[in-house]
This record gives C-alpha cells, sequence and structure tokens, in this order.
C-alpha cells in the first residue's frame, strides 16, 4: 500500500470539508481516497483519469516538479519512492538495495509498480523505474508518460551537491556517467513526451513546461496546416477540413497550387533548451527537434525515434552525421554528403519515406512524383527503396530529370539507384519544366481521379515542395551552431553567418527556420551561379523571368529559375498573408515578373543578402582551396565560397554549407584541378580523382553504384505533358496491377 498525504498541498488538506473520517480514508485507503479527491476537483483536471508519469534520472527533480505540477492541477501526488516502495517494503529504499542488491532490486521494484494503480494523480517515478519493462507498461496503460530531459552533466553536478556517488545498477568499475547514460534507452523507450530541462532553470518553470506540453499532447487540433495561398477568410470556412501533419505528408501540395505551412508557426526554443542539447548528438538533437515540429498524434516519439535510427543509423559514412569542418580563417564548412548518395538531400529522403509509410492510409496505394535538378533524384530513389518490402508493394516513387541538364555522374548515379519500386525518366527540356509538369499534375483532378478511379493509386510528391523534406533540414542548421558552441569557437549566443548555394529556395529556408525557432543565425547568404534569378530579386524585390534562359554551369543543383520554396518565405513576411502570395505568383505565371513592395523587401533584406558567381570564379575557387588546404570544394560548395569571401564582414563565423560530394562532379573538378582534361566514362573518372588521395575521400556510395551493370537503362520522353502522364500510368500498370 502507499499514502498520498506527504505532497498534498497543505490548503487543501486543513480545509474544513475534510472529516476525521475522510483522514482515516487516506491513510487507510488512499487508492480510494484519491477517486474521491479526484471526483471533488474534476473541473481542475488537465488529464481525467489519466495519470500525469514522470520519468527521469535521479537528480532530475521529479519529486519537487511533481509536488508543483499537483498543486498546480489540485490534484493527488504520489512518490514511488516514499508513498509506494518503502510504504510497500517498510524500509528505506536504500536499505532494501543494500538487502538484496542491484537486479534483485529491480525486480522488487517491478513487483511494486505492477501492484500499483491509481488515476487523476501526478506520480513521480523512481530514476529505475523504467528500467522494468512490465512495471512501466502497467504505468503506461493509464498514464502519459513526461520525461524530464536534464543533460548528463547537470545531473552529475546535482548528484554530486546531494553526495550520490552511487546509484541503482551501478556496479564496481563501472561510472556514475556510465550508468545514466545506459540508462536513456530505457527513458526512450517508455516517453510520451520529453520536456528539456536545463541546469538553471526553476523548478517552477519546468512544472509550466510540464502543463503546457501535457496541453499540447491533448491538443492536436491546434497543430493545424494552411495553404500559403489561403486567404484568411478562407481559413475560417475550412476550419472542418482542417489539415494536419499526417495529410501534408500525404497531399504534398495544396489543392489551391499553394504549398503547405503551419498555421501557427514554428515552435520556439529556449536559450536554455538549446544549450540543452550542446553535449548531444545529431541523432539526439534530430529526435528533440522534429519532436516538437511534429505532434505525437501523427507520428508518437517512440516512432519518431525508429525513424530517425533507421534514417542517420548505418547510412552515413561519418559518426557526426552533419560535420563542422574549419576552412580558413573565420569560415566553416558544414559538410553534408556523408549521406548514401553524397548530397544534402539524403538528410530528408533517407527520413521522409519511413515517415511517408507510416502516415498513409493502408487501404491506397501510392505512386510518388519527384523533380530533380541533379541530387534529389538519386536520394529519393535511394531512401524509397529501402522501405520495407510490404511498404515498397504499395509504394513507389518516379523521377524525372532533364536529359542532358546532369551531370554524367548524376545521371549515371540516378539510373544506378532504380529499384523495383524507384525508376528514373529523363526529359527533353530542363529542371523547371519537369517541377512545373509535376504541379500541373497534382493540381489536374480529372487525371488524379481518373488513377484513383481506375487503378486505386493516389500521386504525392517527394520535392522539397513536401513540409516533410523541410523538418530534417533544419535539423542540420541547428545542429552546426551547437556543434561551434561545443568546440568552444563561440559562445551560445553569438550570432554566426550561414552562406547557402541555392536555387529552390528550401536549403536556406530551412535556415531561415532554424533562426526563428532560435538558433543564433544573423544572415542568410543566398549564393547564385550564373542562373542569379533570386539574387537580383533578393537586391531589388523584383522577380523577372522575361527574357531569362536556363543556363547549364557546372552547379546543376542551382540551375533554377523558378524557386518554389520562396513563397513559403513570402508567406512568412507578408504576415501569412495568402491573397497577395497568389496575386504574386498568379502574375509570376501570366506574366514572368512580379515585384514586392518595399516594406516586405526591407524585412527579406533583414534575414538576406545575395550574390552570384561566374564559371570561371567557381573552378578557380576549387584550386585555390585545394592548393592552400588540400581539400576539394565541390561545384556548388565553391559557388557559396566565393560570394561568401565576396559578403561576409568577418566579424562573425560564417558557417558555408557543402551540399555535394565532389566526386558527382568529376569532369569540372578535374578541370579545376588542372589535372587533366579526360572524356572517359564516370568510373574512370572517380578513380582517377581517388589516386590523388583527395579530402575528402572519393565518396564511397558514388564507387558503389557506378560499378552496377546496366547503368543506362531508363526511360526518355519528350517535354510533352501527355507522354509525362501516360508513362505515369504506363508505371502505375506495371508495378501496382
Amino acid at each position: 500500500m502507499f499514502h498520498i498525504v506527504q505532497y498534498w498541498p497543505l490548503r487543501l488538506i486543513t480545509q474544513n470539508s475534510l472529516s476525521s473520517m475522510c483522514l482515516k480514508l487516506m491513510l487507510s485507503r488512499p487508492v480510494a481516497f484519491a477517486q474521491i479527491w479526484k471526483s471533488r476537483f474534476s473541473s481542475h483536471s488537465l488529464v481525467g483519469n489519466k495519470n500525469i508519469i514522470l520519468m527521469g534520472p535521479p537528480g532530475a527533480g521529479k519529486t519537487t516538479i511533481g509536488r508543483i505540477v499537483g498543486q498546480k492541477l489540485d490534484c493527488p501526488v504520489i512518490d514511488i519512492d516514499d508513498d509506494v516502495l518503502e510504504t510497500t517494503w517498510n524500509m528505506s529504499v536504500s536499505e532494501k538495495l543494500q538487502d538484496v542488491g542491484n537486479e534483485q532490486f529491480l525486480e522488487e521494484e517491478g513487483k511494486a509498480l505492477l501492484k500499483f494503480s491509481a488515476s487523476g494523480s501526478v506520480i513521480s517515478l523512481t530514476g529505475s523505474n523504467p528500467m522494468h519493462a512490465a512495471g512501466m507498461q502497467h504505468m503506461k496503460k493509464n498514464g502519459i508518460v513526461v520525461y524530464l530531459d536534464v543533460p548528463t552533466t547537470v545531473i552529475m553536478s546535482r548528484l554530486k551537491s546531494m553526495k550520490v556517488d552511487r546509484i541503482v545498477g551501478q556496479s564496481p568499475g563501472i561510472s556514475l556517467k556510465d550508468i545514466l547514460q545506459f540508462r536513456k534507452q530505457f527513458y526512450k523507450r517508455w516517453y510520451d513526451i520529453r520536456v528539456l530541462c536545463g541546469g538553471d532553470v526553476a523548478a517552477e518553470v519546468v512544472a509550466e513546461k510540464v502543463l503546457d506540453a501535457v496541453k499540447r499532447y491533448q491538443n492536436s487540433e491546434l497543430e493545424t496546416f494552411i495553404s500559403t495561398r489561403c486567404s484568411r477568410s478562407g481559413r475560417s470556412m475550412e476550419k472542418d477540413s482542417c489539415k494536419y501533419f499526417s495529410d501534408v505528408v500525404t497531399e504534398g501540395l495544396a489543392p489551391d497550387g499553394g504549398l503547405f505551412v503551419p498555421e501557427r508557426g514554428l515552435p520556439k526554443f529556449t536559450a536554455g533548451e538549446w544549450q540543452s542539447l550542446i553535449e548531444a548528438t545529431y541523432i539526439e538533437r534530430a529526435q528533440v527537434i522534429l519532436e516538437r515540429c511534429i505532434h505525437p498524434a501523427d507520428i508518437p516519439a517512440s516512432k519518431l525515434a525508429e525513424i530517425i535510427g533507421t534514417a542517420y543509423g548505418e547510412n552515413f559514412t561519418c559518426s557526426k552525421i552533419a560535420p563542422v569542418r574549419h576552412l580558413a580563417g573565420n569560415q566553416f564548412l558544414l559538410e553534408l554528403f556523408h549521406g548514401p548518395t553524397a548530397s544534402f538531400k539524403d538528410f530528408a529522403l533517407q527520413m521522409v519515406p519511413h515517415i511517408f509509410a507510416y502516415c498513409i492510409p493502408r487501404s491506397c496505394n501510392y505512386l510518388v512524383l519527384v523533380a530533380t535538378s541533379g541530387d534529389t533524384g538519386s536520394a529519393v530513389l535511394d531512401g524509397f527503396s529501402r522501405l520495407h518490402d510490404s511498404d515498397k508493394q504499395r509504394i513507389a516513387v518516379m523521377n524525372f530529370f532533364p536529359e542532358d541538364g546532369v551531370s554524367p555522374i548524376q545521371k549515371s548515379q540516378m539510373i544506378g539507384c532504380q529499384k523495383e519500386n524507384a525508376w528514373s525518366v529523363g526529359v527533353k527540356s530542363d529542371f523547371d519544366f519537369c517541377q512545373t509538369a509535376i504541379k500541373q499534375i497534382f493540381t489536374n483532378s480529372d487525371y488524379t481521379g481518373f488513377l484513383t478511379v481506375e487503378y486505386g493509386t493516389a500521386l504525392a510528391a517527394a520535392n522539397s515542395i513536401n513540409w516533410a523534406r523541410l523538418l530534417p533540414q533544419i535539423v542540420y542548421h541547428a545542429s552546426a551552431y551547437l556543434d561551434l558552441v561545443h568546440q568552444d569557437t563561440i559562445p551560445f549566443g553569438s550570432p554566426v553567418d550561414v552562406c547557402i548555394p541555392t536555387g529552390n529556395f528550401g536549403n536556406i529556408l530551412a535556415a531561415l527556420y532554424a533562426k526563428m525557432m532560435g538558433i543564433p543565425i544573423r544572415k542568410c547568404v543566398c549564393a547564385s551561379n550564373e542562373n542569379n534569378v533570386l539574387t537580383d530579386f533578393i537586391k531589388t524585390g523584383v522577380y523577372d523571368l522575361r527574357g531569362r534562359k536556363l543556363i547549364p554551369t557546372f552547379s546543376p543543383a542551382v540551375d533554377i529559375l523558378k524557386s518554389s520554396n520562396l513563397e513559403r518565405y513570402l508567406h512568412l513576411i507578408a504576415n501569412e498573408d495568402g491573397q497577395l502570395v497568389t496575386q504574386l505568383y498568379n502574375q509570376l505565371e501570366n506574366q514572368g515578373h512580379f515585384q514586392l513592395q518595399k516594406d516586405l523587401l526591407e524585412k527579406l533584406q533583414q534575414d538576406l543578402v545575395a550574390g552570384w558567381c561566374s564559371e570561371e570564379d567557381c573552378l578557380a575557387a576549387i584550386h585555390s582551396v585545394y592548393t592552400t588546404t588540400g581539400y576539394i570544394l565541390d561545384t556548388h560548395t565553391a559557388v557559396a565560397k566565393v560570394v561568401a569571401d565576396r559578403l561576409q564582414d568577418r566579424t562573425c563565423p560564417i558557417i558555408i554549407s557543402s551540399t555535394a560530394h565532389y566526386s558527382k562532379f568529376a569532369p569540372a573538378i578535374l578541370r579545376a584541378l588542372r589535372i587533366a582534361e579526360i572524356k572517359q566514362n564516370p568510373l574512370s573518372q572517380l578513380h582517377l580523382l581517388s589516386s590523388y588521395s583527395p579530402l575528402p575521400p572519393v565518396h564511397w556510395g558514388l564507387l558503389e553504384t557506378l560499378k552496377k551493370k546496366g547503368n543506362d537503362d531508363h526511360h526518355v520522353c519528350a517535354a510533352d505533358m501527355s507522354m509525362l502522364m501516360s508513362r505515369i500510368e504506363t508505371l502505375i500498370q506495371n508495378h501496382f496491377m
């Protein structure tokens, strides 16, 4: 048995309404009394009959925080240590541990949990309760488990001040730090909600965060999405058809042609919350950030952890996933090419297929359409080909790329990444045609309806127009800043600039989102190649495609004139004025240009600066950096390096996004390094580069892909909408029927 007197608010215990009979009941039959108490204060309860279960390491403050939460909710507070274990055992926890030893103690502790029941209470677990699976399963049946996530260094400091040098499960030769790290796997297994707790956060503040987190957990309807082209009046009319995260992942593009964005914006992290992630691994940072961006009703924390672990566990060659490397002076490289297809697209596209498979209904087949200017194609094909076999039977992907608008190695890679549910189609046009064609297909209700009725197949998008593509990119921009803090390059709070080679505006938009969420980014530098429509726009406010023709360059991933994700940013700075966004993009579609009003341009220029790089300067930068450092930049990173050199004011560090591995652009690299002008096949080019022992080494994934047979086998279509739709229908018949 247990008692619940100790932590009830004294003002409640001494109220006249509590008779002596109730006091006796409280001591003799505490569970029954908890029910009486609950019925008296049900109107104040946040969770009804559910319990709020606080979990975390010893020293996390579970007891104190539980007491405060209980007072705020006017509900019973139960401390498992004092109110259950010691009452059940009739001895202190330390005496029991000494009596039976570590292993038996955990079993006895678990048995006590299995006999325990309560409702409408705040329960503070022991630090070792989560190590007993059956006991925790019993607790979760009627409770919301809140993980008080406190950095290990803070816990160590607290335990030292409490003169605690040994905890349950700690054997001779195992340090306190090691056992705390070991326990994390159990905490992560059981929680529903995570609350970040920094070192200097008052218990009262943490208690409020717990309450806010529980409210969010129970109110998924607060996290809805709207179209960038939705008017304010239209929002109130569409309340009955709210879109949630699962919906926008599945649908990709809004029905009105706009892009989905969260109606209430992105979550904000406090400085203390960011600082609590300084010691964390990349995977841990990703888990924390994405939990706040994806409601658990869409993807529970345990499933999200599984997805993140699958995406980044073994598929990346560097244990740091997205390492930050010092280049020279105050310039740092964020290396985003350690994934299986050697570009930054892997960060999203190793995750998105698993998110998509979890979110879509099982009753329908899905064909995912994607347009690529180079790197997205191989990344999306690789990502979807890694799904479980059962998911591959109901999910396929088709990749459209400009047949003559990507590098030879990129093309070979996209063809080599084809699998039984993943195909590439070359289009005799440029990327803008491919992207526009997909948008038109999605908004063609007659065609999409025909596919659904005739073949039971729905269409979905995997380009960065899909909201799920952007979220993982926010993580690496935040992580890069935290790495600089961890390396003692800067103290937390000091600003940095970021410079990003930019075409479709997705990567730089993710950096802007990271800034909104609390990362101290001062300026985002947009780096263009000779297709510099974005640079002109950021400088003048005029987006003008009249008379512009796409110029093939050494950096094909940013050979783009229509930047899709710019629409999301304009919606943001226009205070979510969907009518204005609709007006601008209708004008762009019909007249080939639009102009921002002065106040919006001023807002934009507070966040963004821009510059562009010629082909000659790109190659010269690759040669110069290699000569001085031995490091080889890819062509896109070289574009960003040139622009960073011109625009940075050197008052703070600048993080240059290295978005692809140089191996993907071997002919240009060989030319830049003045090694040889060759016309060999892509595999021979990589072997030649490898013979120079470059830094970093030639990418393993590319070598493996290019060694595969049949690297010329793919479909090619003319730039004709009817032919593209016919190709889609044929592949649906071949795969799903």
